[in-house]
């Protein structure tokens, strides 16, 4: 029960900090490009807790952004394609906590990092994708195929965002090793 609550109310702190950090505005001024600072807290989080915590902190997150007015929303399916499902999908680090948290200081630990970054990035981007394919194909300059404008617009941002978290949780592992494993005991 003790370890429940502790979890819930980490993983209520890591939403809170995320989303503070998606106020810090590094995005283009049609928000296809941006750079997505809250999954480095996220990422860090789901080394500690796992993958499913993880997920959850990420759709908190993600709905916390229309609850504060941080969202584009033209329809159902794209807001839940790019908040509660995207966000989630964000935790997808946790796929690899074990092997992260096993090899902290090790050779393999930035290999694992990166392939953790690329994997959580990909997962989130996945769904900006696909809303961007259908939702937003409206948008697409006359005469593209939507899914090739979808691909370039979250294609770039997918890239931006695995180079940073990849240098974040790279520098972070390094110099804080402590930040990604639980003590027992309170």
């Amino acid at each position: 029960m003790k370890k429940n609550l502790t979890i819930l109310i980490e993983g209520a702190l890591i939403a809170a900090v995320c989303m503070a950090l998606s106020l810090i505005p590094i995005e283009s001024p049609n928000a296809a490009f941006d750079l997505s600072i809250g999954l480095v807290p996220l990422s860090v989080f789901a080394v500690r807790r796992g993958l499913l915590p993880a997920m959850m902190v990420g759709m908190v997150w993600g709905l916390l952004h229309p609850l504060l007015g941080k969202a584009y929303i033209l329809s159902i399916p794209q807001f839940i394609f790019e908040y509660p499902f995207a966000f989630s999908f964000g935790g997808f680090f946790g796929l690899f906590a074990k092997k992260v948290r096993n090899d902290l200081g090790g050779r393999s630990m930035i290999g694992w990092v990166c392939l953790a970054s690329m994997t959580a990035v990909f997962a989130r981007w996945t769904w900006h994708f696909l809303a961007g394919a259908t939702v937003w194909a409206e948008y697409a300059p006359e005469g593209m195929n939507p899914w090739l404008f979808s691909l370039i617009f979250n294609g770039a941002s997918f890239l931006a965002n695995s180079v940073m978290l990849i240098v974040l949780m790279t520098a972070l592992v390094k110099s804080a090793p402590r930040l990604f494993t639980v003590r027992s005991k309170l």
